[in-house]
């Protein structure tokens, strides 16, 4: 149906004229929210939903964002109104009785400069009162910052207490059970420190003979002192080796736990297995560490796993795996000249301590950050 149509009405009885009719289309859809139907005529009658839009209000004819109506000057200005008032009295004819009334008698005249005193007074009484409450208030608040101040130092004093004590019963340790390399320095500075007042004692103490029997009784202490730190010594490193095989053997059964696919049970009982990217990383990684960690084979061989440890670790470029080629650079170096596996046992532990924290680490091995603890 078109905008704009034509409609012949007659004007006159005898005359018809054409009249211009502008079709005006909502813009937007009327929803039908039901109705109802006559039988009889057959019309339709819909809810309010699709009646037509209401018409504007006109505008107002006074311009109210104008300069005059935003920047009126007002003026205020006092009114008294009047008050019409007026008293019964008694008189000829009229009898108002007097029972309820009562006497009132005016006080004393209480004059301006009386009355700005007296409020000055009692400001003045405010004023002591606050200040009195301040006070007190500041007061007891520098008895609580003592009270905490005075626990804190208590707490720090027995801190250092139990750390002092800690340190010494450590000290203590481990010159009574020495495990580490450091302990055993520490063993040794201690014998050599005693030997030295030893002998100073006995060269102020002894001469001829005496002295060097006594020499020779310190020397054989030394020697039973060395002996026992010798077997102490022996028997630390059998336990380090013991706890680097279990050491071994944890990160061994992580790994294998982390290069493991995907398991669920289906439907019918079957278990399914899948492998991920992850997964698939993970067992690659397990895979060049485990060859790695073998060095009784052909240097061909080792080569051969050098070079992949270098390719799979350029993959990402930061501080390590630059650390890491360099090793791996080193070695084959090293091994291009011949130099004997015994001395390069140190620099291959250390490639695979650096690859062992690169397989840890969950952005080089996202399979591992499920594993480890936080």
């Amino acid at each position: 149906m078109p905008d704009v149509i034509t409609v012949r009405v007659q004007s006159d009885s005898d005359s018809f004229r054409d009249v211009v009719v502008r079709i005006k289309r909502p813009t937007y859809r009327k929803p039908f929210l039901g109705g109802f139907k006559n039988r009889t005529t057959g019309v339709e009658y819909h809810n309010a939903g699709s009646q037509t839009i209401p018409k504007k209000r006109p505008g107002k004819r006074i311009k109210e964002f104008c300069r005059d109506a935003q920047t009126v000057f007002e003026r205020n200005k006092r009114q008294q109104t009047e008050n019409t008032t007026s008293t019964q009295m008694t008189k000829p004819g009229l009898y108002v009785s007097t029972v309820t009334d009562k006497l009132i008698t005016p006080g004393r005249y209480l004059t301006a400069e009386e009355y700005h005193k007296r409020r000055l007074e009692a400001v003045i009484v405010l004023q002591s009162y606050y200040r009195r409450w301040h006070a007190v208030n500041a007061v007891q608040n520098l008895r609580e910052e003592r009270r905490l101040r005075l626990a804190w130092e208590a707490r720090e004093e027995l801190r250092r207490k139990k750390e002092e004590e800690d340190r010494l019963r450590r000290e203590y340790e481990r010159r009574l059970n020495p495990k580490t390399k450091a302990d055993f320095e520490l063993l040794f500075h201690a014998l050599e420190l005693w030997m030295q007042e030893e002998t100073e004692k006995i060269n102020r103490t002894f001469t001829g003979a005496e002295r060097k029997a006594a020499f020779c009784g310190l020397l054989e202490q030394e020697a039973q002192m060395i002996a026992c730190l010798g077997r102490h010594k022996l028997n630390a490193d059998a336990d380090n080796q013991q706890k680097a095989i279990l050491r071994f053997l944890k990160f061994h059964k992580l790994f294998l736990k982390c290069a493991q696919p995907k398991r669920w049970k289906a439907y019918d009982g079957q278990t399914t297995e899948v492998d991920t990217q992850d997964t698939l990383r993970a067992r690659d990684l397990f895979e060049i560490y485990r060859s790695i960690h073998m060095w009784q084979i052909p240097k061909d061989e080792r080569k051969d796993v050098l070079l992949t440890l270098r390719r799979t670790v350029k993959e990402h470029e930061c501080k390590l795996t630059q650390e890491i080629v360099e090793l791996i650079d080193r070695e084959l170096d090293l091994m291009a000249r011949e130099v004997k596996e015994v001395n390069l046992e140190g620099l291959r532990k250390r490639i695979c301590t650096l690859f062992l924290q690169y397989i840890k680490t969950p952005k080089f091995n996202p399979e591992v950050a499920r594993i480890l603890k936080v």
